[in-house]
């Protein structure tokens, strides 16, 4: 059933939540609220402050009703992250932060048991990254936790739960380099049902179905109507894709950008996914298989930035080509498609001005994005979500490089796909609003070659 009246999206990124109120017209954003996603380096690891969050996710649902009014309400969230519910619908432990490096103390123990990549599409990657190594050091490291547990959730679908007192999951999730879903058989993986986990993971429910009205409580709460409905959820990166597997029939990417820079291709070239370069096969919303890779681009943003102005001019950008410098992999050297390379610069970062700084690590985060073009098997048009959308340096060395347009789709990303979920709308072509089409093709395409031979 389609919401009618605005859409409250509830989007909890890694780094920041957000509360978006979106028109279920013709899904513009009205008004949004932000806040920090906090970690807490408290026992018995370091965890998400999940009262913090749904402290804030009610007083923007009142803030946002009192100001313009709320119709439906969808939930997307990030990836690697479950909630484990005991009998009383409460935290039987809190929900773990994906880059504590705790799960690692097993890893010998669970890497024999988990499946291989060909039946799950799951690369091994580090810390909790796995949702199932972390949930199998949780069972294992703290007493009486498995017999506690009651149910496990999905992360976008525990938001669900709060808000109605209903239970599922749901495949974009599950199917997030888990180890706990075979994508090609879909369900649940050798592994779950031989840890005895099955009947403690929620039923399975689409993404865009209604999982129920706000309870009573969160009525209350929030002043929304009793019953307000709320959508099943989805993976916050399969929500950037699902407006683009609406609307397109032929061959396509689409690049997310934010802590993490994750490419999605639909349809592409038939490849080889290597696991040990982090791609994986993501589950979409419908769910269909779609090739991925990913490193975490916003993470290498700021630190290679370290508070520096990310300004620059044509002028920078002409100085960089010039001088050819570059940064070569990895800044962050646990994950993507170059894991354990250090980085390297091609000159002395000291010489460089801001400005040129901003264009070399730009040009870095677009040839890392266009290794991982490579290695899913990108083909046709690439469509550009999130920060990296409006930064002009980053799209033409992508398209470039990759001999490929480059689409940057301003207005849609995350909030937008998970509103979908509650009014499908197609795609319009009016948010695409920039295409980067190779321009300065033979001086960047120069620069990516020398960069690729770094």
């Amino acid at each position: 059933m389609a919401a009618t009246g605005h859409i409250a999206v509830i989007d909890i990124g890694k780094t920041n939540a957000k509360v978006v109120l979106v028109d279920a017209d013709d899904l513009h954003e009205i008004d949004v609220r932000t806040m920090r996603n906090i970690v807490l380096h408290t026992p018995p690891y370091p965890h998400f402050d999940v009262e913090a969050l749904w402290n804030f996710i009610t007083v923007s649902l009142a803030g946002l009703h009192a100001a313009h009014g709320i119709g439906a309400i969808s939930v997307t969230a990030h990836g690697a992250s479950a909630a484990l519910i005991d009998e009383n619908g409460g935290l039987a432990a809190p929900v773990l932060d994906y880059e504590h490096p705790g799960p690692e103390a097993l890893a010998n123990e669970y890497d024999a048991i988990r499946p291989p990549f060909e039946e799950t599409g799951s690369p091994r990657l580090p810390g909790g990254l796995n949702l199932g190594a972390q949930i199998y050091w949780q069972f294992k490291t703290i007493p009486g936790l498995f017999e506690r547990t009651r149910g496990i959730f999905t992360y976008p679908q525990y938001w669900g739960f709060r808000l109605t007192g209903n239970a599922c999951n749901e495949v974009s999730s599950l199917g997030c380099h888990t180890d706990l879903w075979d994508p090609y058989r879909a369900d649940y993986s050798s592994m779950v049902g031989a840890l005895r986990w099955t009947e403690k993971f929620m039923p399975i429910r689409r993404a865009d179905e209604v999982l129920g009205g706000i309870s009573a409580d969160v009525a209350q709460q929030t002043g929304l109507p009793p019953g307000t409905r709320v959508y099943c959820g989805i993976h916050d990166s399969n929500a950037s894709l699902l407006p683009y597997i609406l609307a397109n029939d032929e061959p396509f990417s689409v690049i997310s950008t934010g802590t993490w820079v994750i490419v999605m291709t639909v349809d592409g070239k038939d490849v080889a996914l290597d696991p040990k370069r982090d791609t994986l096969v993501n589950v979409s919303a419908r769910g269909q298989r779609v090739p991925s890779a990913r490193f975490m681009g916003g993470r290498e943003f700021e630190r290679m930035m370290q508070g520096r102005t990310s300004v620059f001019s044509e002028d920078d950008v002409d100085q960089v080509l010039q001088k050819n410098a570059m940064l070569l992999p990895s800044v962050e050297t646990s994950s993507g498609p170059f894991p354990g390379r250090p980085m390297k610069w091609s000159c002395a970062p000291e010489t460089l001005s801001a400005g040129e700084r901003a264009v070399v690590v730009s040009f870095y985060l677009a040839m890392m994005t266009v290794v991982c073009m490579e290695l899913t098997g990108s083909r046709g048009r690439v469509f550009l979500e999130g920060a990296m959308a409006a930064n002009s340096a980053y799209g033409r060395m992508l398209s470039a490089a990759s001999s490929q347009d480059v689409v940057c789709s301003q207005g849609t990303g995350t909030s937008y796909g998970a509103a979908l979920l509650a009014t499908p709308h197609p795609l319009s072509t009016r948010n695409w609003e920039m295409v980067f089409d190779g321009a300065r093709s033979d001086v960047m395409r120069s620069y990516a070659l020398k960069w690729k031979n770094g």
